[in-house]
């Protein structure tokens, strides 16, 4: 039996809305200074931080 691993991805949708693939997002999420919550087995990213880090991180050009 292949041991396929599933995505951890619940919304490949909103990843894109932001701009960043899947798994450059998931890369993103396991930065020590970027802030992602965690409900249950979900990684959540709060918007207004999504958006800080990246002012902070892009010079303010977003």
């Amino acid at each position: 039996m292949v041991n396929t691993k599933k995505s951890v991805y619940k919304n490949h949708t909103e990843a894109r809305a932001l701009g960043v693939s899947p798994s450059s997002g998931y890369e993103l999420m396991h930065q020590p200074d970027f802030t992602v919550l965690r409900v249950g087995n979900c990684m959540v990213v709060p918007k207004e931080k999504y958006i800080q880090w990246m002012a902070e991180h892009t010079g303010g050009v977003i």
